[in-house]
């Protein structure tokens, strides 16, 4: 598979525990786990696989550390490289934007010459509207640690296990 890096954006700490969640079970040393404000395109040219973790804010709307950490991105060689995307929202109180940063980030770098890995059905989901949801599938793992932390662990075990 390669080496891994783990890249995220959290302001409240949640998707910073996700990330850690799926480090620990992906066996990701601390040092490849990277805030998204802290990265420059010297450490993403080190890895071949990036899992790239957002919250969705407001109407659908990156975690503020992603604008830039987008830019900083695309100005980065990822051809040939993997990424696997992950995210957090509520899917009560925001059914119709949920997870959606998902999907601002799949826009961004879709044309990157990266190959995009780690698709979820959304049929075990209860939402309304997601710009996350790509030909059917959630371009990532959506968690909802709000509504459903109960199922957390389950849906990181069977996202890991797709990506290996």
């Amino acid at each position: 598979m390669g080496k891994t890096a783990i890249i995220y954006g959290s302001t409240t700490g949640t998707t910073e525990d996700i990330a850690g969640r799926i480090a620990s079970q992906m066996n990701v040393a601390s040092e490849d786990v990277y805030e998204v404000a802290k990265i420059t395109p010297a450490d993403v040219a080190q890895y071949d696989m990036l899992l790239l973790g957002s919250s969705t804010w407001g109407a659908g709307d990156l975690q503020d550390d992603w604008y830039d950490g987008l830019e900083t991105l695309k100005q980065s060689d990822l051809a040939g490289k993997k990424i696997g995307l992950f995210g957090t929202g509520d899917s009560s109180s925001y059914s119709d934007t949920f997870c959606s940063a998902l999907g601002v980030i799949y826009e961004g770098l879709k044309s990157s010459g990266a190959t995009f890995v780690g698709q979820v059905d959304p049929s075990e989901y209860t939402f309304d509207s997601s710009e996350a949801v790509v030909d059917g599938q959630f371009i990532g793992l959506p968690i909802d640690e709000e509504n459903e932390p109960n199922k957390t662990d389950d849906r990181i075990s069977r996202w890991v296990a797709s990506l290996k």
